[in-house]
């Protein structure tokens, strides 16, 4: 199939990463709970263990067979607490040399379901499984109507995925074919018409579909919405195509292995580049990499990403950094300004119209407070799914569960609604009320 969105807005930043790498470690790595939402964590080491990579640090409260695991090797230096002894981080201090849990290797095509979600949960592997409805892990004893794996990313400054998962085709077909046996459907994959898909073009086994258009056209919900909407009832899972060589190494390799490519990108970044590290490290060198001391560290994209300092630590699920210039200068009527190298998605200033394409440092200022909610249609225009975002928002904020089922709320996730606040004239926090909509559903109709 091919889909041509037409919707959406391409913001163009200043610091895409070369096609180049280069190491990047830390004495400390973590695993961070708040990374997995809905999970409650329930800890199965102490500080002082020996771990290796793979171990379990702690499982599910709620499904003791859903095991969190180091990604490293080395000790448990501290498990870290907050208010009513909440886990914010298991820190581990990193052996020089990494050294593996053996799970076994196997060929996924002669393991069944059962077999193939044990050895995913207990290594620890599942967690990058995520489902629609509620954008959250998926659970392992539903019954997936289909999986899509997203074979691209089109937020500002997103990693070249052809790059990233160069030389990685067996993990990945391992990866396919395992998750080929946890559904009675298909296996999509979505590539970008416009783009080298790499490797990810020679996959058996799934059904491919190309993707032109404007950001959010590589988000799940998007591409989800083309193929087959996802009703109430209905169950899909996502898997990003940058986790594929990680799930596939616990078949071929029989290990945990978290090794990834990540994009240092963004309008701060000295030398863009792609770093290659364990998911987990600590983002302490990222000091030498930018050009300012004034710099917002983004752990992910800079529309869904965590802001975050060089003492935190790269998030589970993100493949990207990204470095911001921050946006504390006030400007002297800035408002009458000609802007003539300003980002407008209204396009009030003369850059819009003198070079659309070019690519800018956009810094992190608002521009303004949150006010009043009001329908202007600015959403619309950045907003392609078939859904109605202003009105789905305020029957989150009201809690109307009925109008909320009625307007489409299990076919979002919050990322899909990252453009209505860039283009917000009200300055609301749309990815932070659908997320509040999702947690209800999940409590009202579990």
């Amino acid at each position: 199939m091919n889909i041509k969105i037409k919707k959406g807005l391409d913001i163009k930043l200043l610091g895409e990463a070369k096609s180049e790498m280069v190491d990047f470690k830390s004495d400390t790595y973590a695993v961070k709970p708040s990374d997995f939402h809905s999970v409650t964590p329930k800890m199965e080491v102490k500080a002082g263990e020996e771990v290796k990579a793979g171990s379990p640090l702690f499982h599910d409260k709620y499904d003791a067979n859903l095991k969190f695991c180091s990604p490293v090797s080395g000790e448990v230096a501290e498990v870290r607490r907050g208010e009513k002894r909440k886990i914010l981080e298991v820190i581990i201090l990193a052996d020089k040399e990494t050294s593996y849990l053996d799970f076994g290797k196997a060929d996924p095509k002669t393991l069944d379901a059962n077999a193939i979600k044990e050895k995913l949960m207990g290594s620890g592997a599942w967690a990058s499984i995520k489902k629609r409805p509620y954008d959250v892990i998926a659970k392992p004893s539903e019954n997936p109507r289909s999986i899509l794996i997203t074979g691209f990313d089109s937020a500002p400054l997103a990693p070249d995925y052809a790059f990233a998962l160069k030389g990685q085709l067996n993990h990945m077909q391992a990866a396919v074919d395992a998750l080929a046996k946890l559904t009675e459907g298909k296996v999509h994959l979505s590539l970008h018409s416009k783009k080298d898909a790499g490797e990810l073009d020679q996959l058996k086994g799934i059904e491919k579909h190309t993707v032109n258009g404007p950001h959010p056209s590589g988000n799940a919900g998007v591409i989800l919405q083309h193929i087959n909407p996802v009703n109430k009832g209905e169950v899909v899972w996502v898997v990003s195509a940058l986790d594929l060589p990680m799930l596939g190494k616990v078949f071929t390799e029989g290990k945990y292995d978290q090794e990834r490519l990540v994009a240092s990108t963004g309008p701060e970044a000295k030398a863009p580049k792609y770093l290659k590290l364990i998911a987990g490290v600590q983002l302490k060198g990222l000091e030498q990499e930018t050009n300012d001391s004034e710099t917002r560290y983004v752990s992910g994209n800079s529309l869904t990403g965590e802001q975050v300092s060089t003492d935190s630590y790269l998030g589970y699920y993100h493949h990207q950094i990204s470095l911001l210039k921050e946006g504390k200068e006030k400007e002297f009527f800035g408002w009458i300004d000609p802007g003539l190298s300003k980002f407008s998605a209204s396009k009030s200033f003369l850059s819009t119209w003198l070079s659309p394409n070019k690519a800018r440092n956009i810094d992190t200022h608002q521009h303004g407070e949150e006010r009043a909610f009001v329908v202007t249609g600015q959403y619309d225009k950045v907003f392609p799914m078939d859904i109605f975002p202003v009105q789905l928002l305020k029957a989150i904020l009201v809690e109307d569960i009925e109008l909320m089922e009625n307007l489409g709320i299990y076919e979002v996730a919050p990322e899909d609604f990252a453009l209505c606040e860039v283009v917000c004239t009200s300055k609301i926090n749309s990815q932070e009320i659908v997320r509040n909509g999702l947690d209800l559903m999940i409590q009202e109709m579990s």
